[in-house]
């Protein structure tokens, strides 16, 4: 009998009684999950043999997740494009692009999925139980009943096709314009073509797939999931049908919920719905079978065990440029299913290898091999492994790394390894683990965690969650020689381990020239008819694509009413306490006995050419010894008693449009029980750290390391850097961002680098004489969250911060240089490109309220993305219109400049004619102001209410921009179409992108090799 109790736990208790069946699925298990403070039952669905596990707990953003178990049996990236494919269009819903429809009018929190190695997952999340239902109709109607079986369209807008460039004027019907044909320009196009040409234009994503192939030869983790984009093209439609039929159904399926809800009706729209009806799959594979096929044919792929193998050496070559040379070095770790034998590794590794004073790095660096090594715990797969990656590697240095690494290691097992440094990340990881910020809802990380166990043993839906035991059991491992041994059972006695360097050639040796030769020659292959034909089916693709679905289509689909939104969730004001030592931001917010105390620095002391080296100042520090501490001895203090301490820069915009305020924040969190620790540790970091003596081998690495990461960045986030540079280009903070961060930055501190010994001495003196400048109190704001009693504390530990007043010389130091637009393109490796135009819509006189994020809304996944990503086949593309003090437009892995400006420039006059009928429009108010509404995590909570503080911002703007979105109509829309003309011709534009792909704009840009 469901219970009425509000509990979910009590309910849950009530109904789902092991042994029991509830609507066809037979409860197996109960256990509780304190980590997740939640109830995990574990069923199964007796007549399609489906799994579900469900998380009964108080969290009010439920999640709904399905995933199948997906290993490739090649590089095509069949599951990718599954992935994106079974979201447009369904048999119940019958529109062509549903999963956009529901980012349009859901309440979501969370709504994507995700393709990985062996599985496909397909998760949600949302605050409202209704919308919950109608999130997961439209996903299980997409898995299991997709359009993909009737339009074949879908697989060519996903997956690829060819499309020929005809000359200009050229007709290319076939009457009699062959030699025009034949002169065309033969190309590949789809969006997951696309996108993963920009992936594996990532050199550590290369190496990362080569070290796998290495390991796991014969295995699904042999082969690119995501698909090679030489390998995507050999996918056929009949192929991409199959996989579907023989992967997408029931017995295949793991099931998530999670949160508070009605789990008695969430299993009956599960039964009867969908799990008790046939499926387009269930139908394909019956028809399979009817006309004689092997039942044992149509089964899933096999994921089977990689028996030990060992590769010495392996070199693979890649069109980059020098600085991305890699070695990496891979160390299988055992079973997914030894979570204890898994999570210690990790501990391992990151006490060997995370930072510049674990001594294994330290080795490593001291050796001079390259510029910087990392390592990363692979866990979610059968057989988990470790990479440790070598970057900016010096040439023929790999098997030196495996050398260098092993001594370093035979030598710990020997004399042990330092106690310290594992407790402390045992202690920084438990931290994390109270802390639950996942970067998206819970719910939906913890059903992905789950499936990091549960897709190899039935048995262990839960093993990956319940990790309470496992770190009390290491903690007692500390007083014997389990690390030891474990240390020497994977890199000394491991006979299943890769070695593989990438060496990066020229572009011209690369495969870009090659593709294009490849293409010409399938162009000359191919008949008049054939030529033909490719240019009739991209016509059909683009009239699939620009056609409107119909009422009726568009009916099917579940919305919500704004009358569903409901009241905003209130918070408790912000306290500006003037009692504390320093003046400080005092914020009322739960944090599961957690404390985060910030303080802001004003910068305005410090002139607009030294801003560069506040940011080296804010990476060296935590890096070099202070006075009380060693280097070694402070990073396992630091990771032994907080959560986390950084150092970093930020920039408010004021109100003032040519109004900036840069600060330097030092932001850190601790538990509730090492209060003392979060009051002394970052002011001894601060007031004591020897920038004077910095050594000069530490100084240098930190830069490397800094330069690497920018470079990574510049690559796989090109978007980002666009957007940072395109509105430097008109607004003053932007030009102070670019200093401290972005292209500026980065061009300076590849000159430092170029001169660092005659500049060293230099450096330490400025760096010295900032830190004085800067750590004053005057212009210094507190910021705490935490308990009343955790308050206390905190000032009376941390007194005045030691800080003394400051002298107020310099305070108005900073000059922001005027902006100009430099229409700039930097040239990095990849084969696609990423785009921004984008300004401060005050510098045109254009005031942006809450109407704008319902505009943009519209433009983003309406407009923008039928045009650029449909039609133009971009990973992604958007338009922000962030606050009332940026508006910007973007593109991400698009495979070309011109065309996708040329859409851009039209937008407006799209949305000046916008009309949408009465349910659509609700939608996107309803999906802006849920967007608004969706839980935040106390930590980012606390940074937005201090961002709205010092930007000088209306504390009731989010209120009034709410009720603005709200109180939108389509009219108020159209008439906002003039301004986003203006906006799209009369903002600044910036590239990113690969030489080819930039050689073929007309937009006469200023061309810069970046990376050089």
């Amino acid at each position: 009998m469901p219970t009425t109790s509000t509990d979910p736990r009590a309910a849950a208790a009530a109904l789902l009684a092991p042994g029991t069946t509830c609507h066809g699925f037979a409860v197996e298990r109960c256990e509780t999950v304190p980590e997740l403070d939640s109830d995990a039952y574990v069923l199964r669905h007796t007549a399609s043999g489906a799994r579900l596990l469900y998380l009964a707990c108080d969290d009010e953003n439920k999640a709904f997740a399905i995933g199948f178990k997906t290993p490739p049996a090649d590089s095509t990236g069949v599951f990718h494009i599954l992935e994106h494919s079974v979201l447009c269009g369904s048999a119940k819903f019958p529109v062509k692009e549903p999963f956009v429809d529901l980012i349009k009018s859901s309440m979501q929190t969370f709504l994507n999925a995700m393709t990985y190695p062996d599985k496909t997952i397909y998760p949600v999340a949302t605050t409202n139980e209704q919308d919950l239902y109608n999130l997961m109709d439209v996903y299980l109607d997409a898995v299991f009943n997709p359009a993909i079986y009737t339009k074949p369209t879908i697989f060519e807008q996903e997956g690829w096709h060819y499309e020929l460039d005809l000359p200009e004027g050229a007709e290319g019907e076939g009457d009699g314009s062959a030699a025009s044909l034949h002169e065309g320009t033969l190309r590949y196009n789809g969006v997951v073509f696309n996108e993963m040409k920009g992936a594996l234009s990532d050199p550590m994503s290369v190496l990362d797939d080569a070290v796998n192939a290495a390991l796991y030869p014969d295995t699904a983790y042999a082969h690119e999931s995501g698909g090679d984009p030489r390998a995507i093209p050999t996918l056929t439609y009949e192929q991409f049908l199959d996989t579907h039929a023989r992967h997408y159904n029931p017995s295949n399926s793991y099931i998530t919920l999670y949160g508070d809800l009605d789990v008695d009706r969430a299993l009956a729209f599960l039964d009867e719905r969908y799990l008790s009806q046939p499926s387009a799959a269930s139908c394909r594979m019956d028809a399979a079978v009817a006309a004689g096929e092997d039942p044992s044919m149509l089964a899933p792929n096999p994921l089977v065990v990689q028996a030990p193998v060992t590769c010495e050496y392996k070199r693979i070559e890649m069109s980059t440029t020098p600085e991305n040379a890699l070695v990496g070095l891979g160390l299988v770790l055992g079973s997914a299913l030894d979570r204890k034998r898994t999570i210690a590794a990790d501990i391992l590794f990151e006490a060997l290898l995370g930072s510049n004073e674990a001594p294994v790095k330290k080795a490593i660096l001291a050796a001079g091999l390259g510029g910087n090594v990392v390592s990363y715990t692979a866990a979610e797969s059968l057989q988990p492994y470790e990479l440790i990656m070598l970057q900016n590697a010096q040439p023929g240095v790999a098997r030196e790394l495996r050398r260098v690494f092993q001594d370093a290691c035979r030598d710990l097992c020997e004399h042990g390894v330092p106690r310290e440094r594992l407790e402390a990340i045992i202690s920084s990881n438990e931290y994390d683990l109270r802390q639950r910020d996942y970067g998206i809802a819970d719910g939906v990380a913890i059903a992905c965690d789950a499936l990091s166990t549960w897709l190899y043993d039935d048995d262990a839906a839960t093993l990956a969650l319940k990790y309470g035991p496992v770190y009390e059991e290491l903690r007692g491992e500390l007083d014997g020689s389990y690390f030891e041994d474990l240390l020497r059972e994977l890199v000394l006695q491991n006979d299943h381990m890769a070695l593989v360097e990438l060496v990066p050639v020229d572009a011209a040796e690369g495969s870009e020239g090659a593709g294009a030769a490849e293409l010409a020659a399938k162009r000359d292959a191919m008949t008049d008819a054939e030529l033909a034909d490719v240019v009739e089916r991209t016509a059909a693709l683009r009239a699939a694509q620009e056609a409107e679905d119909t009422p009726e289509a568009k009916a099917t689909l579940p919305r919500l009413r704004v009358s569903d939104i409901g009241e905003a969730r209130p918070e408790p004001p912000l306290v500006v306490d003037t009692t504390a030592p320093i003046v400080c931001l005092r914020h009322d917010i739960p944090t599961n006995r957690l404390a985060y105390a910030m303080q802001y620095f004003d910068l305005s002391c410090v002139a607009f050419e030294d801003l560069p080296y506040v940011t080296l100042l804010c990476r060296l520090l935590k890096q070099l010894p202070t006075r009380e501490h060693s280097a070694e001895e402070l990073d396992n203090l630091l990771a032994g008693k907080l959560g986390f301490l950084s150092f970093t820069t930020e920039v408010m915009t004021q109100p003032d449009v040519d109004g900036v305020r840069p600060y330097l924040l030092v932001s850190a969190g601790a538990l509730s029980e090492k209060i003392d620790a979060l009051a002394s540790l970052p002011r001894e970091v601060w007031s004591s750290t020897l920038l004077l003596d910095a050594d000069a081998d530490r100084v240098r690495d930190v830069l490397t390391q800094i330069r690497i990461g920018l470079e990574q960045g510049f690559i796989n986030n090109g978007h980002s850097a666009a957007l940072g540079r395109a509105m430097s280009y008109s607004s003053p903070s932007a030009v102070v961002r670019e200093q401290l961060s972005g292209v500026d930055f980065y061009l300076f501190l590849r000159d430092l680098l170029d001169h660092f010994d005659e500049r060293l001495d230099d450096l330490r003196a400025k760096l010295t004489e900032l830190a004085d400048r800067i750590f004053v109190a005057d212009g210094c704001l507190a910021s705490f969250t935490g308990s009343d009693e955790d308050f206390n504390a905190y000032w009376a530990a941390a007194g005045d911060l030691g800080l003394d007043a400051g002298d107020g010389a310099g305070r108005d130091a900073l000059v922001v240089p005027a902006p100009c637009d430099r229409h700039e393109a930097f040239v990095i490796p990849s084969d696609i490109c990423f785009a921004a135009r984008a300004c401060d819509p005050r510098r045109l006189g254009i005031d942006v309220t809450g109407a704008w994020a319902v505009a943009a809304n519209a433009l983003s996944y309406d407009y923008l993305w039928n045009e650029i990503r449909v039609k133009a086949g971009a990973y992604g593309c958007g338009f922000r219109a962030a606050g009332e003090r940026q508006a910007a437009f973007y593109t991400y892995r698009d495979p070309a400049i011109d065309p996708s400006i040329e859409r851009v420039e039209r937008a407006g006059a799209w949305l000046g004619s916008f009309e949408p009928d009465e349910a659509a429009f609700e939608g996107f108010i309803v999906s802006c102001v849920s967007g608004m509404d969706a839980p935040v995590k106390p930590y980012a909570l606390t940074k937005r209410r201090n961002t709205t503080y010092l930007a000088g911002l209306d504390p009731h703007a989010r209120e009034k921009r709410r009720a603005q979105m709200l109180a939108a109509t389509p009219a108020e829309l159209r008439s906002l179409g003039a301004d986003v003309t203006r906006i799209a011709a009369e903002s600044p534009t910036c590239v990113f992108g690969g030489r080819d792909v930039i050689a073929k704009s007309n937009a006469g840009f200023t061309v810069i090799d970046l990376l050089g």
